[in-house]
């Protein structure tokens, strides 16, 4: 009794569990779908965006006075000339580009053919998915310090950061596992407060430094006396900046949340004049906004917070706009300063959740590189909180210590995304913009690898992403070899005339499986007169040739379109794919199911290796085409009196 409460709670866990699949495709329905069913004015869209960019003001300018100390000012405006001379333009250009919300990653899959393009891509994604798993632990991160250092919060707090962390991110967990609605009015709101808020921090900030303006010359004259004259400033702010990298984040975001944003009547699928206007509308207004914020409360905080109080430990650290909220406001505004805060940082990491939602069933499972519970969305949440539970750990719930990490996956994907945009202004014969998209993607790469070198942390744990994606996917790919893999299946006119009219006639279908070769009369004459001596075709009987033409064998998942065609007095049905066998199974289910018959095959024995043949085939997907087709037809109709026969000879 006992055992069978026990397996019928087991199903509906199960049942639960993988109740929210997707579609074949990966493509959902949520802030970063590939496809809404209900588009936002771009304006809204940009809180959505938002609330990962808008939200480093949390612990962006106490990061940056940790880093580079009196040189904040001049390093932050050096953050925000890259961001609007330099990302800003390439995230333009990639949103015109990449209007699916596939971004950057999608246009460099496309310059790279075969497994060259999928395996950069997986890399891609390691770095990726870095990026959004430290979005989430950092901003539960950052959360937790506001709320520990908040002075009506209970004392047992302090010491307690761990354990407070984690509790955020499981209820963000907890969240998702119930279904995540209306995020963009959620954002709206979150974003408009939380801007509001700091505009009026930063307003009373410029207030006390004008009436005290002695801040101002005696910042300066310290600065002087560290390091000299202002060239050697600049210098010192160019060598700190990558660290300061995390003002950048945010970016891919706006370019993921695309298919969300309302375009225009006119609008086609392919050319969404509408919707790529409203995009850079969306990066434009985004980037101005943060760039503002970020000079101005890098000012005021050098200017006002001691340093001493930005280091480790200390009351600004991770926190510098929330200390100056408390120290000129009071503490009950500084309190719902901090509870804004805390809201928008957990939804920042609500957000990057999103993403990763998305992200991963929108390659993966395409390359038939995920298992088939990936296309389920609760696993993947209950998957990424416990990541983020260890990285939580490993990190001890540190803002500055994730830093890296963080910087490090945002860095990535800038310059994955610099490098897409020169290659395909380069391709288009575009010298102007080559050689400026080539300098950007040259200062990413610089900023890039110096972070790497700097603080290495991040490149390990990007390490680790990669090759547990890696990994999870080629076992992923390796299982999943002998499953179906069309998404759609269309026989033209001819191709379903001609085996419609053979099972009308004849009441059975005959397909001959044929490689193309010199494409001759006697090619063809050859091959009918040897299947029907070797395979004991009745004489009379009517023939199908089926041709499988070779394409690109790294995708896994494709629609599949049957032509019939004529060739020197014999029909052939011929299909364009990257795996005979796979296919091969797939036409002979859409012949049974459009006839009611069940179609007969016939191959010929190859003569290599059979383990050779196996590589072959999960490599380039041909090898041993016969016995790998019956494995798939076996696999896929269970029912052995509904399965195509298989004759080889």
């Amino acid at each position: 009794m006992l055992v069978t409460i026990s397996r019928a709670s087991a199903k509906s866990v199960k049942a639960w569990l993988l109740q929210d699949t997707g579609d074949r495709q990966g493509s959902r329905v949520g802030p970063h779908a590939a496809t809404a069913e209900k588009t936002q004015p771009w304006w809204r869209v940009m809180c959505l965006t938002g609330v990962d960019y808008f939200s480093t003001l949390g612990y962006q300018p106490a990061i940056a006075a940790l880093a580079a100390g009196l040189l904040s000012p001049i390093a932050t405006i050096v953050l925000v000339a890259l961001t609007l001379f330099g990302a800003l333009p390439v995230y333009r250009r990639v949103a015109a580009e990449s209007f699916r919300g596939s971004g950057s990653i999608h246009m460099l899959e496309k310059l790279l053919p075969w497994w060259s393009g999928k395996l950069f891509v997986l890399v891609l994604l390691g770095f990726a998915a870095t990026d959004f798993m430290i979005t989430i632990t950092l901003s539960a991160a950052d959360a937790t310090a506001h709320a520990v250092e908040n002075p009506f919060t209970p004392t047992w707090f302090h010491g307690q950061e761990v354990p407070i962390t984690l509790f955020i991110i499981a209820l963000l967990g907890i969240v998702f596992l119930r279904g995540f609605r209306e995020a963009i009015s959620i954002a709206v709101v979150l974003v408009a407060v939380y801007l509001i808020l700091n505009l009026i921090v930063i307003m009373v900030a410029i207030e006390h430094v004008a009436t005290n303006s002695v801040v101002i010359t005696d910042w300066w004259a310290a600065l002087t006396v560290q390091h000299g004259n202002p060239l050697v400033m600049v210098g010192i702010a160019l060598l700190v900046f990558p660290k300061l990298a995390l003002g950048l984040s945010g970016f891919e975001t706006g370019v993921a949340v695309m298919p969300q944003v309302t375009g225009s009547p006119t609008d086609s699928d392919d050319n969404p004049v509408g919707r790529i206007r409203g995009t850079k509308r969306l990066l434009t207004t985004a980037a101005l906004i943060m760039s503002g914020f970020l000079i101005t409360s890098s000012l005021v905080t050098t200017f006002l917070i001691p340093q001493a109080a930005f280091q480790p430990g200390g009351p600004a650290n991770g926190r510098a706009l929330a200390y100056l909220a408390h120290e000129y406001l009071g503490n009950a505004f500084g309190t719902v300063y901090d509870i804004s805060t805390i809201c928008i940082l957990w939804f920042a990491g609500a957000s990057a959740m999103a993403g990763l939602l998305n992200l991963v069933p929108r390659y993966l499972p395409r390359y038939g590189m995920a298992p088939q519970w990936a296309r389920a969305v609760r696993p993947l949440v209950l998957v990424f909180i416990g990541i983020a539970f260890v990285i939580t750990i490993a990190f001890q719930a540190s803002v500055d210590a994730q830093g890296g990490a963080y910087a490090t996956g945002v860095l990535v994907l800038m310059t994955s995304a610099s490098v897409a945009v020169t290659l395909s202004a380069r391709k288009r014969r575009q010298r102007w913009p080559t050689i400026g998209f080539g300098i950007i993607a040259a200062i990413m790469a610089y900023t890039t690898i110096a972070n790497i070198v700097e603080r290495p942390d991040g490149v390990r744990i990007a390490a680790l992403f990669i090759v547990g994606i890696m990994v999870t996917s080629l076992v992923s790919r390796v299982r999943r070899s002998f499953q179906l893999r069309a998404t759609s299946i269309t026989l033209d006119s001819s191709a379903l005339d001609f085996v419609t009219g053979d099972a009308e006639d004849y009441d059975v279908v005959r397909i001959i499986s044929h490689e193309p070769d010199e494409d001759t009369e006697t090619e063809y004459r050859d091959k009918s007169r040897d299947e029907r001596r070797f395979g004991n075709i009745p004489t009379g009987s009517p023939i199908i040739f089926l041709e499988v033409l070779p394409s690109d064998s790294s995708d896994f998942e494709e629609d599949l379109v049957v032509s019939g065609v004529a060739k020197h007095g014999y029909r052939v049905l011929q299909v364009t794919s990257g795996n005979v066998p796979n296919t091969i199974a797939a036409v002979l289910l859409e012949i049974r199911d459009q006839t009611g018959i069940i179609p007969e095959i016939y191959f010929e024995w190859t003569q290599n290796n059979p383990i050779s043949n196996m590589f072959k085939f999960l490599v380039t997907g041909q090898g041993e085409i016969a016995p790998v087709t019956r494995e798939v037809l076996r696999e896929s109709e269970p029912n052995a009196k509904r399965r195509p026969h298989v004759h080889v000879s």
